[in-house]
């Protein structure tokens, strides 16, 4: 039976790496899953920057359990050796940071293709990351999400089975959700063998992201189903994606009276915090 190690995606609290620890400790997280520090990009982010974050990270006591690249995140048509210099810089700012996960995407298609008739040239660039991270020693962890090839349970799979489990799944059970996919219990089942974490997200099947256990997600079921199935621990990033007084949510990027809104990231934040920890 695995237990959960609670990280999150502390740059939705606040630009600086100095307040995001301040709100890790605060909340009582462990770990952070790395994207943005100090307002940029881990993959913008020079050798040394990394290396002060990472001596900010140690002062504080906080891990990294992933690194929340953008890679996959391109149309198959753009520069795919550019791209990999990128993937050269994350997987060794990775290893400084100590993280042995990378979240990665799928990658969109080229102006007016389809995706899902783009299989073949999908699993051909992913193989370059796939690679590339072996002399890395690092994993990559496929994330689902809209308009990429991977952004439904069964197109997941087809990557995750062409790579035999050296590519591992991070479950976004949010952003299924908006895709009109049910995250459980039939969708779980089919990806949970893959299943190397879980991004924290909940949502509205009419299209709103809602603090956790309030929408349409079922994640207290899915994270207690694999607690059961699951021989290790695991961890859980918070991403709460919530919309604040000041606009549309980015994510959604619809027009939604979401029930859910906040005057600022901080308050969003903390909210949901409570929220996960009620659910666990």
């Amino acid at each position: 039976m695995g237990n959960v190690i609670l990280s999150a995606f502390s740059d939705e609290y606040a630009d600086s790496i100095e307040e995001q620890l301040f709100a890790l400790k605060r909340f009582g997280f462990s770990h952070m899953e790395v994207r943005a520090l100090n307002g940029k990009n881990i993959s913008l982010m020079s050798r040394e920057e990394v290396l002060e974050a990472k001596r900010l990270l140690d002062a504080a006591g906080i891990k990294v359990s992933a690194i929340g690249s953008p890679l996959g995140k391109i149309r198959l048509d753009q520069d795919m050796d550019a791209h990999m210099e990128t993937a050269k810089r994350i997987f060794s700012y990775a290893n400084l940071l100590g993280a042995k996960y990378i979240r990665v995407f799928s990658f969109y298609p080229p102006t007016g293709k389809d995706i899902t008739a783009m299989k073949r040239e999908v699993l051909t660039a992913m193989e370059k990351l796939v690679v590339l991270a072996r002399q890395y020693g690092v994993t990559l962890c496929h994330e689902n999400e809209a308009e990429i090839y991977g952004a439904v349970p069964t197109r997941c799979r087809e990557i995750l089975d062409y790579f035999g489990g050296e590519v591992k799944c991070v479950y976004d059970m949010g952003n299924y959700v908006l895709e009109g996919v049910d995250p459980f219990p039939e969708n779980y089942e089919l990806l949970k063998e893959y299943i190397a974490y879980f991004h924290i997200k909940d949502a509205l099947r009419e299209g709103a992201v809602v603090p956790a256990g309030l929408g349409d997600a079922k994640i207290k079921a899915l994270l207690d189903a694999h607690k059961a199935y699951a021989k290790d621990d695991f961890f859980v990033t918070l991403e709460p994606h919530l919309q604040t007084f000041s606009g549309l949510n980015a994510l959604v990027g619809r027009s939604f009276t979401n029930p859910y809104q906040y005057a600022d990231a901080k308050t969003a934040f903390a909210d949901a915090v409570a929220k996960l920890r009620a659910l666990l």
